[in-house]
This record gives C-alpha cells, sequence and structure tokens, in this order.
C-alpha cells in the first residue's frame, strides 16, 4: 500500500549503492536532492536529511531517526540496531528525528510513518545494513592507511583495532579518509549469536532528557517573536464559522490579532493563558451542519442495521453459511464496541514560522510526509520551502497520523507574519478527537454430533478509517484491511471458516487508535471463543489447544501463560479468563486475574507470554506490554465517547476516565526466547486484555459480557 505519491520501493543493493560523500565525515544515506536543508556543494552538506548515519572527524557520529519517538523507545531501539553493526555503543550515538524524504519511507506502510507497530519492523535490516557498511568502510580505510588486509582488522568501541592490537584509529579519525572510498555493494550482517546489544536490556536513551526537563516536546516549542494562538472550534462535529465579533477579545490584555482559519477562529496573544480567555469572549454565530442531530442511538441502529447486509470476503475455507445451516447445534453472539478517544497527555499542538519566501513547522507527528503536504496547502510554500521539525510525542496512540492541529497555526503565522504556537486545549482534543471506531460484530459456530467445531463465522460491521485517511485506497468491493485485523488471520483449526466485513460509516469521523481494529475483533472472537467452550463444557484453555495443533506459537505462548498465571488453582475468590491473538506479527496470550468487590470488577494481576521474535531491548518489550495493558484495561474498564445533538460529551479526564496508580494491576510478561524476524511490540497487548477480562467475569459471575465499556453492566 503507498500512501505518499513520493514513496518509492528501495532494494538492500539501492540502498547500499546509494552513499553519499560529505567533507569531514561519512554519511551512509539515500540521496534526496529535493530535500537538502543548505544550499552548497555537495562535499558541504553534513545536515543533508538524506543520511541515517554521520560520523565527523570529532568523533561525533549522528543517527537520524526516521521514526517518531512517543514513549515506544524507537530512540533506543533503533540507535541500537546502528550501533551493533556499526561496532560502538548505543550511548555514544547522538540522534536527530528525520526530516521528510524518500529515504525514510516505511515499507510496510508505504510512507513515512510510526504507526502499526512497524517501527523496528521496518528497520529491521535496513539500519543494520546502515551501520554495516559505514563499519566495512571504515575498515577499508583503516586498511588502506596501514597497508594490511581489511579481513586482520576488527571495530570495537568506536575504534578499528589491528589484529595484534598495536595500532588504533578512532571512527573520527578515519571519517574522512572513508567517505572517499567505493560503497560496498554488499555487506554480511551479523549473526544472532554475534549481537553484543541486539537482545540485552539498556537503559533508554531519552529518558535522561525527559527527566532533567532538556527533552524537546511540541508543546515546549519557543520561538523568538512568538505569539501563542488559541482556537475555537465547533461545538457540533463538522460545524463551520458563519460570523464572528472579536471586539470584545481585542480588548483584552496582551491579546495581538484574532484571524479566521480555515479550522475555526483563533487568538493570538503574548501568553498562552492570555488567548484561551480572550477566545472564550469571542461572539461566534456557528454553522452546525449535517451532524446536529446525531446521537448514540442512531450511531448503534445504524451498525445494527448494516449489519444485516451480507459482507466482503476477508477469510474463506470451506462452507461456512452451509454448515451453519446443516447443522443442529449453533451458537451466535453480537458484540458491541464504543467509540473511543486517543487522549493523548500531550494536547495537540503546532508551532508554525511562515515567512514570504520559507517555513520552519515544529510539530509531534507520526506522519512527516503528510505534515509537509499539509504544511505546504496551508502556507502556500512549495514543499522545497519547509523544513518540518519532528518533536517528541507526548503520546500518539495513532492520533498523531493526522495532521488537522497544524493548519490553524500555519495559516494564522501566514497572516500576520509572525512565528505562531496553537495550543488545544484539553476538552478541544477530546470533542475534536478522530475517535476509534465503534463496531458491532456477530460470531457464529456450529457443532457437529460428536462436539466438534465444524464451522465459524464473524461477520464484522463498523466504519472504514482508511476511506477516510486515504480517500480511494478502499476501493468498493474491496476490504480495508485495518478494518479485518485478528479476525482474517482466525488461527483455530476449523474446517469452514468465513470472516467478512461490511463497511458503515457513522457519522463521526474515526481514526486509527493503538491497535486499531485488532481491540474490535480480538474482543469479539476471542469473548466468542470462550462462549463455545463452555457451550460444550470444556475448558477455555483445553479448548483453544485442541483446535491450536498447527499453530505451534500460539500453543507456546497459550501454555507459559496458563502455567505462570497458575491457570488451574486459581486463589480463593478470584477467576482466571484467557485471551489469544496474533497481531503485527507477535504471538500473544494474556491471562486475567479477577474479582469482584461490591459488584464492580477489581483486576489483580495480568499474565502476558509473548512471542515477538527477536528481541531488540527486554526492557522496552517489557514497559510496551505493560502500557498496552493499562492502556487496554482502561477502555474496557470506562471507556466511551457519547455523541448527543452532534457533540461529544466527553470533555476532560473527570468525564473520560483513566486508570490510576492504586488501579493499576501487576503484570507479569513472560518473553519466549526467539530467532524470527522481530513482531510489533506497541499495540498487540491491548487487544487481548478486554476479552481476557470479561471472559474471567463469565466464571465469576455466570453473565457474559457482549459490549463494552465494563462500567456500563451490572455484575452484582
Amino acid at each position: 500500500m503507498n500512501i505518499e505519491s513520493a514513496g518509492r520501493e528501495i532494494s538492500r543493493r539501492q540502498f547500499l549503492k546509494s552513499a553519499a560523500l560529505g567533507a569531514g565525515g561519512l554519511i551512509i544515506a539515500i540521496h534526496l536532492p529535493a530535500c537538502s536543508t543548505k544550499p552548497g556543494p555537495e562535499s558541504s552538506k553534513p545536515f543533508e536529511p538524506n543520511a541515517f548515519l554521520r560520523i565527523a572527524s570529532d568523533d561525533t557520529i549522528t543517527f537520524y531517526c526516521d521514526k517518531s519517538e512517543m514513549g515506544q523507545g524507537v530512540y533506543t531501539s533503533l540507535t541500537t540496531l546502528i550501533a551493533e553493526e556499526l561496532g560502538t555503543d548505543a550511548g555514544r550515538i547522538a540522534i536527530e528525528f528525520a526530516p521528510p524524504g524518500d529515504a525514510y519511507i516505511n515499507k510496510l506502510l508505504g510512507g513515512q510513518v510510526t504507526g502499526g507497530s512497524t517501527s523496528v519492523r521496518d528497520s529491521w535490516v535496513k539500519l543494520r545494513v546502515a551501520g554495516a557498511q559505514a563499519r566495512e568502510m571504515l575498515i577499508a580505510a583503516a586498511a588502506k592507511e596501514w597497508e594490511v588486509d581489511p579481513r586482520t582488522l576488527r571495530v570495537e568501541n568506536g575504534m578499528v583495532i589491528s589484529e595484534d592490537n598495536a595500532r588504533k584509529l578512532s571512527f573520527g579519525a578515519l571519517a574522512a579518509a572513508a567517505a572517499q572510498l567505493t560503497p560496498p555493494a554488499d555487506v554480511k550482517l551479523k549473526e544472532t549469536s554475534q549481537f553484543t546489544q541486539v537482545g540485552k536490556p539498556r537503559i533508554r536513551l531519552d529518558t535522561p532528557s525527559k527527566v532533567n526537563g532538556t527533552a524537546g516536546f511540541g508543546i515546549d516549542v519557543r520561538l523568538p517573536g512568538m505569539l501563542y494562538g488559541a482556537l475555537a472550534q465547533s461545538p457540533v462535529l463538522g460545524g463551520t464559522v458563519a460570523s464572528f465579533d472579536a471586539s470584545k477579545a481585542k480588548a483584552m490584555p496582551g491579546v495581538r490579532d484574532v484571524v479566521q482559519t480555515s479550522s475555526g477562529v483563533v487568538v493570538l496573544a503574548d501568553s498562552w493563558w492570555q488567548a484561551r480567555q480572550a477566545r472564550d469572549a469571542l461572539a461566534i454565530e456557528w454553522t452546525p451542519g449535517a451532524r446536529a442531530s446525531l446521537n448514540d442511538a442512531m450511531i448503534s441502529r445504524g451498525l445494527q442495521e448494516a449489519s444485516r447486509r451480507a459482507g466482503i470476503v476477508a477469510l474463506q475455507a470451506g462452507d461456512a453459511e452451509a454448515a451453519l445451516k446443516s447443522s443442529k447445534k449453533v451458537l451466535t453472539a453480537a458484540y458491541e464496541l464504543p467509540l473511543l478517544a486517543h487522549a493523548t497527555l500531550e494536547p495537540q499542538n503546532c508551532t508554525a514560522d511562515v515567512r514570504a519566501d520559507a517555513a520552519d513547522i515544529h510539530v509531534p507527528t507520526q506522519v512527516q510526509g503528510f505534515a509537509l503536504q499539509a504544511a505546504a496547502k496551508a502556507s502556500g510554500l512549495p514543499p522545497e520551502k519547509i523544513r518540518i521539525h519532528t518533536t517528541f510525542l507526548g503520546g500518539g496512540f495513532g492520533r498523531r497520523l493526522d495532521v488537522d492541529f497544524m493548519p490553524a497555526a500555519i495559516e494564522a503565522s501566514r497572516q500576520v507574519g509572525k512565528p505562531v504556537k496553537v495550543v488545544w486545549t484539553r476538552e478541544d482534543d477530546m470533542t475534536h478527537d478522530y475517535y476509534r471506531p465503534a463496531a458491532y460484530n456477530v460470531c457464529s459456530g456450529a457443532f457437529d454430533a460428536e462436539g466438534g467445531l465444524t464451522a465459524w463465522k464473524h461477520h464484522l460491521t463498523a466504519p472504514s478509517i482508511t476511506s477516510r485517511w486515504i480517500p480511494g485506497l478502499v476501493k468498493e468491493g474491496t476490504v480495508d484491511p485495518f478494518s479485518v485485523e485478528a479476525a482474517s488471520n482466525y488461527p483455530y483449526d476449523v474446517p469452514n471458516v468465513l470472516v467478512d466485513w461490511v463497511q458503515h460509516e457513522v457519522g463521526v469521523d474515526v481514526g486509527y487508535w493503538r491497535s486499531v481494529s485488532h481491540a474490535l475483533n480480538c474482543f469479539s472472537g476471542e469473548s466468542f471463543m470462550d462462549e463455545l467452550a463452555v457451550s460444550r463444557r470444556e475448558d477455555p484453555v483445553a479448548f483453544r489447544l485442541a483446535l491450536l495443533g498447527k499453530q505451534p506459537r500460539y500453543r507456546a505462548v497459550l501454555e507459559r501463560a496458563a502455567h505462570e498465571a497458575g491457570y488451574s488453582t486459581p486463589a480463593a475468590g478470584h477467576h482466571l479468563g484467557v485471551a489469544v491473538m496474533e497481531g503485527y506479527g507477535t504471538y500473544m496470550a494474556q491471562i486475567a486475574e479477577i474479582s469482584l468487590e461490591d459488584g464492580k470488577v477489581r483486576v489483580h494481576r495480568v499474565v502476558c507470554a509473548v512471542d515477538c521474535g527477536q528481541v531488540i531491548n527486554p526492557s522496552i518489550a517489557t514497559a510496551q506490554v505493560e502500557s498496552s495493558v493499562i492502556f487496554g484495561l482502561t477502555a474496557a474498564l470506562w471507556g466511551e465517547i457519547n455523541v448527543f445533538g452532534g457533540k461529544v460529551q466527553q470533555t476532560n479526564f473527570n468525564s473520560y476516565r483513566l486508570m490510576r496508580m492504586n488501579e493499576v494491576p501487576r503484570i507479569d510478561t513472560y518473553i519466549v526466547d526467539s530467532t524470527a524476524e522481530p513482531g510489533g511490540m506497541g499495540e498487540p497487548a491491548v487487544a487481548l486484555v478486554a476479552p481476557a477480562v470479561t471472559n474471567a467475569v463469565f466464571k465469576a459471575t455466570g453473565k457474559r459480557v457482549r459490549s463494552l465499556p465494563l462500567a456500563r453492566h451490572k455484575l452484582a
């Protein structure tokens, strides 16, 4: 899938052939002539944005990180990949975020995107090749200097060392000479057994700056002469400005201007609080638009009615429809899931400095290419005149795959001729999100006379995020692949399987939310697997294992999770539920341990067994599981966005409940040793929490929970 017209496939050999020369340093990169940040001859571009790795004569090593750091750890894990092959410690490498450019296309997603738990998977070979190529060129330069066979030399701690240890040269001392060499046509990467950094725990490289306050998030940007902007947006989804009176706002202290933009009205002031107060003094007439009557009941009813239609086939084996019709033992259940907000702790923001001939945009974004396009459209400047400066992200979760929060700052800066930083309030963010889709899924299963499961049907109904994000990509009659995750890869050994999908838009703009449709479809699919097991009076774990005989990686994590959780001997008054899933190339099983206290669910422990292939940093992998469990558990227990009169009702964390520290359960993560290709770790654990918990609730109460959040249900 290609999501940017500028994207192009880059083979390993093409990558190796594309080394560029830089004066006094070695730059390993793919040449992007349209994306240079400084004019001048080729030999004077030490900061070309097409570089993955730069080694300067003063021994400074810089890695241009092509993925956004939003807490998931790429700042450390990707640097480790470079360092492993280069022959230096990752902690010695300086890191800068890469600008937009063809060199940084994520091949798994088709554009310059940080999302879909693809960062390590996309970089696994690419960045190791970059490090290995630099290593071989440095060795070749030393061999030429010493007039020895390069095969007698090795790299260690940023040095090239002779066979007899008598001679050493630092990478910096060799950089200028290495830059004059022809890049090797191919390089040999290390075997797994040779790794000294990959697979080992280490402290995150971004932790010190985040502890001492020097880390630069979007909300921290300060530019000389900058004005602060507060944006007024329509309270009704999709509404627009009809007219406004800014006289009161302009008379307030510190206010410098009030401008209309494509997304609303921006008040500009000397401080953000002054802008925020003046925004509330604006008199705005809004045109509410077509969504003014939209509410929860309409959304739910529309999904259920749409579910009656036949869907587009995403997976088919045998004839599930015929098997369901002919079986005397058929079970069917429907599951409903609500809209959810991303609720990033750093609200949306953008700082723009638009001038007549150029622009600098500072933004916490997951999509540098899209950000560049948005900046060009809003500023009226050609892309080559715009520089995108990616900051740290105070949470992404998919929210910053969109760029709707950028135009207001850019358009305002263009109008007033000064740098402008627009920061949304928490209320702005909560009520103008691109929400996780609501969904209505129906599962059906059939048994033969001997009790064997002979048919499985998973009928999915939900909006298509991709149809909005990239219009035209999901063509009529085709499946949005991001709507059928954790369903189209059904793992159980059943002769007749049908997974189909009905696209139904609900009148609310939807976006990619951490784990995307895995969370929707794993909840319905794994909840129904439990229902099938109970209908046969079989233990849910044993029932699954019997159907996973051809799936060794699934079996291994399920058996490990059950063992570590003490599944067969729960504590008195405690109840255990299970869920299994493969997503993003990672196989995972979760066991949730719960009790009921005054009719409310208390989650005591979540046990996760994980096979994510080769682990880059076990500490980061474990942290990802823990954060995902908390994120998913928060949604399962309390998360929902309600709409009435076209307005989102939740406005802040007092009405959109987050899990508190004292409510976090014990989370035990067991990573299965593997040398398989790395899988993604940022999202899969999110999806399994809800079904694991609700399956445990059934054991505790005998009541099936088929809709979320759990707070809706009386369980006493």
